[in-house]
């Protein structure tokens, strides 16, 4: 184990590893090979020192302790941004009660959740009362009411058992208020199954009305349970954490699963300030999140049930990867459960089903987490201001252009172009490029940039053209002059040129623009790998610090760069497939070949036809219509055999 500390003594980092001597190695490598996370804590650390342990899992235990303990500045924390809510079932009182809680556990209170809201605690307890009438009002409420001898609304309409009067007693109080908890915990069936049968007992008595409110309460069960749904048909127990990220930030989102029901969500965004693994992020995830579940104080025995929160350590947990060191991660919270608790990557089946679903919701959260922080105006601001200062610009780059390169292996070569003006995207001005087969991403920059600014170059002298007649214009030609000016698609030039690349790239980009004589457009490249920004004509890349909102804008740019240049590649890919499956058909050119498209939809449902369906089709009498089905037969049956050859060579051994 070993500690960072800066200046002032404080802790900046802490981790482990099993050799000391190689890990700060790695730390004290070339500084300029190091990744910018890194970079930066090194920047900020003084001096180091140690610990040994004996074992892993008392190394887990240890960092864990001290990441709680010091907090330190560069360490991955997942912290949400609020306080969850949970339904909290008081047992360690003397009248238990129901009631929602924030903050800190306690001991001998039963937890249920966490939920995304308030609201939904109170609608699904609101419900239960019917069947199971435990108090709700206050310590304040209850001795009060016990003192004019007269219970509160509650008390009078059926959802209170009014023990502050006497109504019952306090052994079946509490029976009623453990029943609330065997509900709440999956175990339903029983409780229905008792309630069914005593209304058929009070219909067979003839007790009708006693009847009507079994019924009413079956209906009641109904509807919690509806809001609960079966995920789990085996009554799981388990969590389920989803996991996104991206270079700079990952999004973690936990279901937790009891009895087969979801019973709470919760989700966190966190920056990422090592250049770690996903199995690594899972295992910093668990350490801080189950750290600190309710545990004994006496040996690490475990708490009793009724003082385990529903949110402490199952005996399940599925993962997107598994930790590097998934066995001492399990001995470790086997300690912390006082039992076996087991980390498992699903496969297949209902649980990699949930598992899926938990990472979609984690990418939307990222998703959501990115457009917020976008589309506040003072962190734009900021942004800007940081690329200017940080890339030496006179002013800042108000309208940024990013270009990408995108192909398969020098086939069905394209580029984008998009634009953000003031920190947002601006789709209208986006641009797509088909460029040469065989062109490679230094030849495709160079031609991209060069077809770029020659539009922009000939625009500008139309431009000037039409300024300088301005005077003697009528109105006529205003409006011929301003029609034309909305046709232009590359007027105005930015303030700066970012490519999706290193310095091969910006140095295509910078003589492209060199030789149409542009000299006033700032070029800066961003390489994906350590989020370097590139400069023309210097050997070392630009670092900006991670929690730059400058590099996060930067990155946000050539993100969509990247997004649109791919979408166009698929799209112009898939057309070329589609048809290709066409061409050489007897007597059908283009106009026939999309005839037929339109008409059948699909080439499976084309080859799928008959002749006289095909001659349906305008343009196509019945020779050509018999001719085409022919050759598409053909074409399917060579395909069919070539996949039997494919079989037999593979069932003989051929490799």
């Amino acid at each position: 184990m070993y500690r960072f500390r800066d200046a002032r003594g404080r802790v900046v980092y802490v981790g482990k590893a099993k050799s000391l001597r190689s890990r700060l190695n790695s730390y004290f490598a070339d500084f300029a090979s190091l990744h910018p996370r890194t970079q930066n804590m090194l920047l900020d650390a003084a001096g180091v020192e140690w610990t040994v342990v004996g074992t892993e899992v008392e190394a887990l235990q240890l960092e864990y302790s001290w990441i709680k303990e010091f907090d330190p500045r560069w360490n991955i924390r997942y912290r949400d941004d609020k306080s969850y809510p949970y339904l909290a079932v008081t047992l360690n009182e003397e009248y238990p009660r129901v009631t929602v809680m924030r903050g800190a556990k306690r001991r001998g209170v039963r937890y249920f959740g966490p939920y995304s809201h308030a609201w939904a605690i109170r609608d699904t307890v609101d419900t239960l009362l019917r069947v199971f009438p435990v108090r709700t009002c206050s310590a304040g409420v209850f001795k009060r009411a016990g003192q004019i001898g007269r219970p509160c609304l509650l008390g009078y309409i059926g959802k209170c058992s009014a023990p502050c009067v006497g109504r019952v007693s306090q052994a079946e109080h509490r029976e009623l208020a453990e029943e609330f908890c065997d509900f709440m915990a999956g175990q339903t069936g029983k409780f229905t199954k008792r309630l069914e049968a005593q209304m058929r007992e009070a219909a067979k008595a003839e007790e009708f009305e006693l009847a009507a409110r079994l019924r009413d309460d079956l209906q009641a069960l109904a509807r919690a349970l509806e809001k609960q749904a079966v995920v789990l048909p085996d009554g799981t127990d388990c969590d389920v954490i989803g996991l996104v990220e991206d270079q700079l930030e990952a999004a973690v989102q936990v279901f937790y699963v009891r009895g087969g029901r979801v019973r709470g969500q919760r989700g966190w965004v966190v920056d990422k300030v090592e250049d770690v693994s996903t199995g690594a992020l899972v295992e910093q995830f668990l350490g801080q999140v189950y750290r600190d579940d309710p545990v004994s104080q006496n040996g690490g025995s475990p708490v009793p049930e009724t003082a385990v929160p529903e949110t402490a350590v199952p005996r399940e947990v599925l993962v997107p990867e598994l930790p590097p060191d998934v066995d001492a991660v399990q001995d470790w919270l086997f300690a912390r459960r006082g039992g076996r608790v087991r980390l498992r990557v699903p496969q297949r089946g209902d649980k990699r089903a949930l598992l899926d679903t938990v990472t979609k919701n984690a990418a939307e959260s990222l998703a959501l987490h990115k457009t917020r922080r976008a589309s506040d105006l003072t962190t734009r601001s900021q942004a800007l201001h940081e690329i200017q200062e940080a890339l030496g610009l006179d002013t800042a780059p108000l309208r940024i252009e990013c270009f990408d390169v995108s192909n398969l292996q020098g086939t069905h070569v394209v580029a984008s172009m998009v634009v953000f003006e003031d920190g947002l995207a601006r789709k209208s001005e986006y641009r797509k490029f088909s460029l040469k087969a065989g062109t490679d991403d230094l030849a495709a920059i160079y031609e991209v940039i060069t077809r770029r600014f020659r539009r922009y170059l000939s625009e500008r002298e139309a431009q000037d053209a039409a300024a300088a007649q301005l005077d003697t214009a009528t109105a006529g030609d205003l409006e011929a002059m301003l029609d034309e000016a909305a046709k232009r698609k590359f007027a105005y030039p930015p303030s700066l040129l970012v490519i999706d690349g290193a310095a091969g790239q910006v140095d295509a980009a910078v003589r492209a623009l060199s030789e149409l004589g542009i000299t006033d457009v700032a070029v800066c490249g961003l390489a994906k790998r350590l989020e370097e920004v590139w400069l023309p004509g210097e050997d070392s890349p630009v670092i900006l610090p991670r929690s730059s909102e400058g590099l996060y804008l930067l990155q946000r740019v050539r993100d969509e760069a990247h997004r649109f240049a791919i979408t166009y590649h698929r799209a112009k890919r898939g057309a070329a497939q589609t048809v290709s499956e066409l061409d050489d058909l007897p007597g059908v050119g283009s106009a026939r070949r999309t005839a037929l498209l339109r008409h059948f939809g699909s080439v499976r449902k084309l080859r799928a036809a008959t002749a006289a369906q095909i001659e349906e089709v305008d343009g196509f009498g019945p020779r050509l219509a018999q001719a085409v089905a022919t050759a598409l037969a053909a074409r399917q049956d060579d395909g069919t055999a070539s996949g039997r050859a494919r079989e037999d060579r593979g069932q003989s051994g051929g490799v």
